[in-house]
């Protein structure tokens, strides 16, 4: 990867990403193999007028070595001072930018499958949760390919290939990403306008096995990658195309297959199926690693019911490379997606100014848990139901049908 592009992508993150004002702290979280993105990142964010730019590491192998090793216990606890990073990101005003792609996908394939399956960090993850779903700072989480994530998605370490791959996708292809940028947003927030005319009150996936029915709350309200912080916007995945909304989370049933495989702990699950009653997961099956999946879903109350329900068609860039990239990140902007655990916070105002238990109430979905999983694909027809239970065709054969 030639200098010039890291140098163009770090910008992009910070300046359309974060959008990172001066004065401002900048945060970074990512693995030791990301730190050319991460030095990048951290130039571009003093140029930008960063006060201070802060890079956490983290190590695939030594979380390995923690998962084969350590007692359940410390494998479910969080460091306290990376938990108390996390709510200084908050306290400070700070933006950050968590850079992913797992340098080592097969690492714990020969570890104890029980093991694996423990959940990590339960309590970082939901201070992390609180923070970034909850729009607490503006952030983003971009991708840097490691020969790793190569190999495994690849069947080969072409670096130079998945480097090509992710630059079309967050459009750093373009001769002007910051403008591609804007007019794609644009696009975007013009279907989630079309989408919150029709009120719907419920979504229906169906077709190759999966019948899901998920209902949606009077204050759900579609939304798009693009959030703002005191009238300042951020992206807050790049790349991003999906449209997505807050369910009702009593409201979810029928059957949902995975139509992508889903990494998850360290490991892939494959040939998911997840079967809803009155909002509630209540079974779980798969070709590989169901109990991955058994055990983060029970992990509270708010884990086995629904905290998204996201649209994604076939004009995505993502997408359109034909590739499965074993990365949530890009994997959830090829396919229409749902996820499990804390909502997504897409709800009006007013409700997502309410503390969690009044949210609760609501019927908006609490967890320290957010995993997302693919169900879209040609295969699947979408449909709105409106509270009159008029059926209004939103995906055929992944193409969009609202103008």
């Amino acid at each position: 990867m030639a200098p010039v592009e890291i140098d163009r992508y770090a910008e992009l993150l910070v300046r359309v990403g974060v959008n990172l004002e001066a004065g401002q702290e900048l945060f970074v979280d990512a693995f030791v193999e990301h730190a050319p993105l991460a030095r990048a990142v951290a130039r571009a964010g003093y140029a930008a007028g960063a006060k201070r730019v802060d890079v956490h590491y983290d190590d695939k192998y030594v979380n390995a070595a923690l998962v084969e090793l350590a007692s359940s216990e410390e494998i479910e606890r969080g460091a306290s001072w990376l938990i108390g990073r996390a709510g200084e990101i908050e306290k400070r005003g700070g933006a950050l930018i968590s850079i992913a792609g797992d340098p080592a996908p097969r690492l714990l394939d020969d570890v104890d499958p029980e093991r694996v399956a423990i959940p990590r960090a339960r309590d970082l993850t939901a201070e992390r949760i609180r923070v970034a779903l909850g729009d607490k700072v503006r952030w983003t989480i971009a991708a840097y390919p490691t020969e790793g994530w190569a190999e495994r998605m690849l069947g080969s370490p072409d670096v130079e290939r998945l480097w090509d791959a992710i630059a079309t996708c967050v459009l750093l292809d373009e001769d002007d990403p910051s403008r591609a940028w804007r007019e794609h947003l644009a696009r975007l927030d013009a279907r989630t306008e079309a989408l919150n005319e029709l009120a719907l009150d419920a979504v229906r996936f169906h077709g190759a096995g999966t019948d899901l029915v998920v209902g949606l709350l009077p204050q759900s309200l579609w939304r798009y990658g693009s959030h703002s912080i005191e009238g300042r916007p951020f992206v807050a995945n790049m790349p991003t195309e999906e449209v997505f909304v807050t369910p009702d989370r009593a409201r979810a049933d029928g059957v949902v297959r995975s139509t992508r495989p889903l990494p998850l702990n360290g490991t892939v699950v494959e040939g998911l199926e997840v079967r809803f009653r009155e909002g509630k997961i209540v079974g779980v099956d798969a070709g590989k690693a169901a109990d991955v999946v058994r055990k983060q879903v029970a992990i509270d109350e708010g884990a086995a019911r629904l905290g998204e329900v996201a649209l994604v068609d076939a004009g995505s860039r993502v997408g359109q490379t034909g590739l499965t990239f074993f990365n949530t990140l890009f994997d959830e902007n090829a396919a229409c997606h749902i996820a499990y655990g804390q909502s997504a916070g897409a709800v009006s105002d007013e409700v997502g100014e309410l503390d969690a238990g009044a949210q609760t109430k609501l019927g908006v979905n609490q967890s320290s848990v957010h995993t997302d999983f693919m169900i879209g694909g040609p295969e699947i027809d979408v449909d709105g139901i409106t509270a009159d239970g008029s059926v209004v065709p939103l995906l055929r054969e992944n193409v969009w049908q609202l103008s």
